[in-house]
């Protein structure tokens, strides 16, 4: 078995030796990689992956938000259907964020629920509103989920509303439009 293994290890360094023989060193190579000042060569090393990693992140949130806001054009009816007994109402979109009320970005939306006395988490919002947004409510409930603004005030009133154009619908909570007019209980 020793014989075989060295016999196996005198052939693989004999094609080594000839390999390594066979290799042409290009003219000035040696000067070339002398030249180079090892702190630069790391700094470029060090931030590399760094960088890569930031694309990579920036890439992978706009996907996320692309692939968000087509599987939101696809779904049309997203809750089911509440009524009022009065006329619907016309309602803007209030952000208490100064800062948000010009941007349109996914950090200044204001989510509308699919339950309104349901848990305050991603799974449960159906579609982003902007502050000055006009959706139309038909209806409001009393007893949903407390939730507080960025001034501290709380509500457990909840709006079912449609987005002004579409037939998408969800709930909108009390302290996100500054509405003065009545509008009729919910009855499902």
């Amino acid at each position: 078995m020793m014989d075989r293994r060295s016999q196996a290890e005198q052939r693989l360094s004999a094609g080594l030796r000839a390999a390594d023989d066979a290799i042409v060193v290009p003219d000035g190579l040696e000067s070339r990689v002398m030249s180079l000042r090892p702190g630069r060569v790391v700094r470029r090393t060090r931030w590399a992956p760094l960088a890569a990693a930031a694309v990579v992140a920036v890439i992978m949130m706009a996907a996320s938000f692309g692939a968000g806001a087509l599987w939101m054009r696809g779904h049309d009816q997203v809750t089911p259907p509440f009524q009022g007994d009065g006329d619907p109402l016309v309602l803007t979109v209030y952000n208490g964020e100064v800062p948000c009320r010009a941007l349109r970005t996914l950090e200044c939306s204001l989510g509308l629920m699919k339950d309104p006395r349901g848990p305050l988490i991603p799974g449960n919002v159906v579609a982003r509103v902007w502050h000055g947004d006009r959706v139309v409510a038909d209806c409001v409930v009393a007893d949903g989920t407390l939730i507080a603004d960025e001034a501290g005030i709380s509500t457990r009133r909840w709006y079912h509303v449609t987005l002004e154009g579409t037939r998408v619908t969800g709930w909108l909570p009390g302290i996100r439009t500054r509405n003065t007019t009545e509008v009729a209980a919910c009855r499902s």
